[in-house]
């Protein structure tokens, strides 16, 4: 059955799609009367069908509500330093997938990609509809917040002290990642471009009190780190 996004709130009875998602019904080719599961991401999920198609609106009839969820077992915040071109679409995309909680751009010494003014507001925009698309795809009720860039120092800021802070690091005395974030509380995981971070932005997470963490003897990609620890963190 087809899932959308709703960007405005969903209850029952008739609704006019807003344009993103009447546009998707569109290009799937639904007819009246065909079902479709909407939500709108405050939780749950919303049983509706087609009720009108036409080229300008869509409109459809939302009846039954499921409180459904499949979010994480922990919520893993990604401090994001920025892979260049496609491949931080991807980080978005696989990220959300797995059950990213949000995603925080960062501008670090030794990012390639580097975004301001018009064109970062565009590419966050980009994110986040990639990130959206995602939720449709694999089943979350749940849209991970895509965020503007922000410096480090703003980004680092963002993590509570009574969270796990891990800082992806190839320095010696690292821990394994698996282990370092003990309970199923909230964790932050800050990691660099391609380059890593400078040792001045290690050394300023680390006087924050983030932990130092490895993920094993080979030095993944940026992206490939990021979701690797994802993966280890959230299952």
């Amino acid at each position: 059955m087809p899932r959308l996004y709703c960007s405005e709130p969903l209850a029952r009875g008739p609704l006019r799609l807003p344009q993103d998602a009447a546009r998707h019904a569109q290009v799937l080719r639904l007819q009246p009367g065909d079902a479709l599961t909407l939500f709108d991401g405050a939780g749950g999920e919303w049983l509706a069908h087609v009720a009108q198609m036409g080229r300008s609106e869509v409109r459809v009839e939302v009846a039954e509500h499921r409180a459904v969820e499949r979010e994480a077992a922990r919520a893993v915040h990604l401090l994001v330093g920025m892979p260049a071109n496609e491949r931080m679409d991807w980080l978005v995309e696989k990220a959300t997938e797995l059950g990213a909680a949000s995603i925080q751009p960062v501008l670090l010494a030794r990012g390639v990609l580097r975004l301001d003014g018009e064109r970062a507001a565009k590419r966050q925009a980009r994110w986040q509809a990639i990130a959206v698309a995602a939720c449709e795809q694999c089943g979350r009720n749940r849209v991970p917040p895509v965020a503007a860039p922000l410096a480090l120092d703003a980004a680092l800021a963002l993590a509570p002290r009574r969270d796990a802070r891990l800082l992806l690091s190839l320095r010696a005395g690292s821990r394994p990642v698996a282990g370092a974030a003990r309970g199923p509380g909230p964790a932050w995981v800050l990691h660099g471009p391609e380059g890593g971070l400078a040792a001045q932005e290690e050394d300023a997470a680390l006087a924050l009190g983030f932990m130092p963490v490895h993920l094993g003897p080979r030095v993944l990609r940026a992206e490939t780190a990021a979701i690797a620890a994802l993966a280890l963190l959230a299952a």
